[in-house]
């Protein structure tokens, strides 16, 4: 099996900010490479592994999808060599002054983030989490040099190295979501050697940070009999309420909702027992905040599952995940897709 830890630390330094996918895309194309039957890019730059089926042809399609963008920050004005900026996602400013960043422009160019002196920032914020619009990111540079290596529309992204704490845990930016590739690729790697059915459609998917729109365009492009997405969740830690959240390093979460058919819950729930894979229910009522919300509602509708890895910390520069968690996750799509029966796309039923 594939050890999450060193392939997490390869792929955390990579960037793949919404709309900026490429670099991400790459290294995620040569870990699946070998593990895989067919390997492509959609238009919108999603990427596409096959690992083909045994059953009889025309074969039923299972799909995994797993985002591989994340949040980040965008030029917007440079006054006197210092840059202002925007969030690409959802980018809570209170963590964002003191940290590290790297601005991609003509070069990558590290950084920091910085606030002014309270003195000098607007009566409002003397007291109060400073906006992101008096926020600077300040390179060291000259202001000629900044002029002539960045432009308006640079993406920017966090600089943190990956750090191993007690517990088989990672802190990181970026867990979120490259937990889910970690865990795709080890249901990758678990499938390679084994039979199933049904054939298996990996998708790492671009701007779901955004508006999901990789798992939209994918899932019309590949039309699945089945979707499952894999993201993170919110873990607990004091103060956070008990049915939102969830413990790490004790397995993964089910989601049920109106994003979830009830068959497939189901399915997963039986084969989580059977294997002996800890999880917990995960209550969606509205929407699930992942990939499935648009890979359900594609073309005439596709019956979709949501599976999660708990993570603290989600959306700042030091996520925490267990890589327990992320093994039981592979783990899981593997089996699911391994005891999938080649009818059983005609015998479920939307029936809570």
């Amino acid at each position: 099996m594939i050890d999450p830890l060193p392939f997490l630390k390869s792929l955390i330094p990579v960037p793949g900010i919404s709309g900026f996918e490429n670099p991400i895309c790459k290294s995620v194309s040569d870990a699946w490479r070998p593990l895989v039957d067919e390997l492509s890019i959609s238009r919108l730059g999603s990427l596409h592994g096959l690992c083909s089926g045994t059953g009889s042809q025309p074969r039923h399609r299972l799909m995994f999808a797993a985002h591989m963008d994340t949040i980040g920050l965008m030029v917007t004005g440079m006054v006197d060599g210092l840059l202002r900026v925007t969030a690409i996602g959802g980018i809570d400013p209170r963590v964002l002054p003191g940290q590290s960043v790297t601005v991609h422009a003509r070069q990558d160019l590290p950084a920091v983030v910085v606030q002014p002196p309270v003195g000098l920032l607007p009566p409002d914020y003397k007291s109060s989490p400073v906006a992101i619009e008096y926020l600077w990111v300040d390179t060291g540079l000259l202001s000629t040099q900044v002029t002539e290596l960045v432009k308006i529309g640079d993406p920017i992204s966090f600089a943190q190295p990956a750090v191993e704490l007690t517990g088989e845990t990672l802190c990181a930016p970026y867990l979120d979501n490259r937990a889910s590739l970690a865990a795709l690729t080890i249901c990758l790697d678990e499938l390679h050697g084994r039979t199933h059915p049904w054939d298996v459609w990996a998708v790492a998917s671009v701007q779901e940070e955004i508006g999901v729109r990789g798992a939209y365009t994918s899932t019309f492009q590949l039309h699945p009999d089945i979707a499952v997405a894999i993201d993170v969740t919110f873990a607990r830690n004091p103060g956070s309420n008990d049915w939102g959240t969830f413990p790490l390093g004790k397995g993964v979460t089910l989601g049920w909702g109106a994003n979830i058919h009830p068959a497939l819950f189901k399915k997963f729930k039986e084969i989580a027992n059977l294997v002996e894979i800890p999880f917990e229910v995960e209550v969606m009522p509205y929407y699930s905040g992942t990939d499935g919300e648009g890979m359900q509602v594609t073309a005439e509708g596709i019956p979709t599952m949501v599976v999660c890895i708990p993570l603290r910390y989600m959306h700042t520069p030091v996520e925490v995940v267990s890589l327990k968690d992320i093994r039981r996750a592979g783990r899981l799509m593997a089996e699911f897709a391994c005891q999938l029966e080649p009818d059983f796309i005609e015998k479920i039923i939307w029936d809570e």
